[in-house]
């Protein structure tokens, strides 16, 4: 951990920041004597009570019903939040009148022109869509699927279904059909909306034949909206122009404050995806806390980062409506026609908030890209990074491109608690190769095997309190043994999320990987993360995946590296000592392959992580259709290679 600070907070943090202004608030307001995000913090975990009912006043959030307490039942699994409340997140979501010009939504893609929605036509469109799925016969805790891109009519879909209590889940129209099915599958919806199929780079992709293999698979949907986008239409479904072709007054049924809202899924490599169901309630407080207090985002303000409807990130865009902030919704190649693409998008929408994906960074890095001086991106106030981890080389990338008053956020979360658990805010300092620290309301720590903090050293990253929007259940899980098992199997009472982190004396943190796939060595733990940024950034190397076989007897076991080569380099001998003396130098002499093997690609999943585990296990001897689905890779024939290579290992 270097430790050098590359960004500091503003002295007119109070004027300038919501973070700062909730901390005046408390002080006028509650007779707090807060004074820094430390504080902020410490008192945010010791009175959960108070600091979530001061986010719910600070926001000014509704419900239809008063809640009699903020924390009923503090015990995990199941704690019960904001008792008697009722609610509706939707309703948050589309502003009011005083809202209705100003803009909502910026709508670019690669399959159709750009377009705007304001507040006004939004909730027009949401008004519409609701009285059309009601209709359809759709009722409080039915299930509406979609097989749809980050457009508007997804979003307005997805709030006209919340704003009946209905239930929502949606994956992106690239994914193949085991993979929809053995998600949708579970929750056995009744409406499916659907493109036809849609725009990637310079050509259009037909999916109507998956479509109709997901359709044949799902008894329970009863009717199939077909969405237009691009060249293909649906046969014998309802049109989104018939489902929206009446007008409606807009109403937002009243739920409790843990009614679902939607159900999100694990990545569903080895076996069928975690259905993880997250509630109305839940979402609506965590998300104006991170992104009000964390973001700073607010009216006036602009979200871009790109997602596809199968991520967190999606969810989270979306919920920056709360706040009265527009998004960027984005669909087709982020990358495409090149790199600057997504920079040259941000220069003519003007976002306030960006994020990015560390992968991307450090592409972009690698490329020589000069992003801030290539294109005009004075907007941009924070920039966001999820998703894996940032090397400090990426810290030090985003501080020489652009003006240091821009704050990086890098941060971690995942899809089972749907926000961030370790984070930055305007009122944190960015140290370089370090998360500035933990979210506020979050009580995140490093526990050692036998369940004590540690600090300094490696450990399972754990959350000791309660937060409002842990899931509250796993779909077809009635007496919770699969959501003990997923979350409370190592410490009884606590959380574990499954990432390997250490935290140092002032509470900054590094994520160095998924604990199940971290390297332990000879009784020494070495992070993933950071064989990665050392190896990737080397201009020979491409991508990367390393593994360790761990040795029964205790010894150093097997580490094994495999590498793709950039275009035209091979992975000779010179290369691999080349490989092998960074490793030395940069991290240590157990950080040096026993094996380096050059492979055509690296498996990940939908959402680009690295199938670390399953490969692990395809070398231990498994077969690979007993851990992963192929249907749930970006590119399944990358996994050949590593199945060639383990048979070869056994001699055939």
């Amino acid at each position: 951990m270097t430790g050098e600070v590359l960004w500091s907070p503003p002295a007119d943090l109070e004027q300038s920041t919501e973070i700062g202004r909730f901390m005046g608030w408390l002080r006028t307001e509650r007779g707090s004597g807060v004074q820094s995000y430390d504080e902020l913090w410490r008192w945010s975990v010791e009175d959960l009570e108070g600091f979530w009912e001061a986010v719910w006043r600070f926001f000014g959030l509704r419900a239809h019903a008063p809640y009699e307490r903020v924390l009923g039942s503090r015990e995990m699994p199941g704690a019960e939040w904001f008792v008697g409340a009722r609610l509706n997140y939707a309703e948050h979501l589309v502003g009011t009148e005083e809202d209705r010009d100003r803009v909502a939504v910026l709508a670019h893609s690669q399959t159709r022109a750009p377009l705007e929605l304001t507040f006004g036509e939004l909730r027009s469109q949401v008004a519409r869509a609701r009285a059309g799925l009601l209709r359809l016969g759709v009722q409080p805790g039915d299930r509406v699927v979609a097989y749809m891109p980050n457009i508007p009519e997804t979003l307005v879909a997805f709030i006209a279904t919340a704003s009946i209590g209905a239930i929502w889940a949606s994956c992106a129209p690239e994914f193949g059909t085991r993979s929809v099915v053995d998600r949708f599958a579970q929750i056995e919806p009744r409406v499916l909306l659907a493109v036809g199929g849609y725009g990637f780079r310079d050509r259009y992709v037909d999916r109507r034949a998956e479509l109709a293999a997901i359709r044949a698979r799902l008894p329970t949907v009863q009717t199939v909206v077909s969405v237009p986008y691009g060249e293909a239409t649906i046969p014998d479904a309802v049109s989104w122009e018939q489902l929206l072709a009446e007008s409606a007054p807009l109403e937002f049924a009243p739920v409790p404050f843990e009614q679902p809202l939607y159900v999100l899924f694990s990545s569903g490599t080895t076996g069928l995806p975690k259905a993880i169901v997250h509630c109305h309630g839940g979402q609506l407080v965590e998300h104006v806390k991170n992104q009000g207090l964390g973001w700073d985002l607010k009216p006036g303000g602009r979200l871009q980062w790109f997602s596809t409807t199968a991520w967190m990130m999606w969810n989270a865009l979306v919920s920056a409506l709360l706040l009265r902030a527009s998004i960027v919704m984005l669909d087709g190649d982020p990358a495409w026609p090149d790199l600057l693409e997504q920079w040259r998008l941000a220069e003519r929408l003007q976002p306030t908030v960006m994020g990015v994906s560390p992968p991307y960074l450090m592409a972009c890095r690698k490329a020589g890209l000069r992003p801030a001086r290539e294109c005009e991106l004075g907007s941009i106030r924070a920039l966001c990074t999820a998703g894996s981890p940032l090397p400090p080389e990426g810290y030090r990338y985003v501080y020489d491109q652009f003006d240091r008053g821009l704050l990086l956020l890098n941060g971690s979360g995942g899809t089972d608690v749907c926000t961030g658990i370790v984070s930055g805010s305007f009122a944190q300092p960015v140290y370089e190769g370090e998360i500035s620290g933990r979210c506020l309301g979050v009580d995140a720590q490093a526990f050692d095997p036998d369940g004590n903090e540690i600090v300094g050293e490696l450990g399972e990253l754990v959350i000791r309190q309660p937060m409002p929007s842990m899931p509250v259940a796993l779909w077809n899980d009635p007496d919770g043994e699969r959501y003990r098992a997923s979350y409370f199997d190592r410490y009884p009472g606590v959380w574990r999320q499954g990432d390997w982190i250490k935290f140092t004396e002032r509470g900054s943190c590094i994520i160095t990987g998924r604990s199940d796939a971290t390297l332990n060595r000879g009784g020494v733990r070495l992070g993933t993360g950071e064989f990665y940024a050392l190896v990737e950034d080397m201009p020979e190397i491409v991508d990367a995946l390393v593994v360790h076989l761990e040795d029964e007897g205790g010894g150093l076991g097997e580490l094994l590296l495999f590498v793709v080569p950039a275009e035209g380099v091979a992975l000779d001998d010179a290369l691999r000592a080349r490989i092998s003396a960074a490793l030395r130098q940069e991290l240590s002499p157990r950080h040096v392959p026993d094996t380096i093997v050059s492979v055509p690609g690296i498996p990940r999943t939908l959402t680009a992580k690295k199938l670390e585990t399953p490969v692990k296990r395809i070398l231990l001897g498994a077969r690979p259709e007993e851990v992963a689905s192929r249907d749930a890779l970006a590119k399944p024939e990358a996994l050949d290679a590593f199945v060639a290579f383990a048979e070869g290992r056994r001699g055939g």
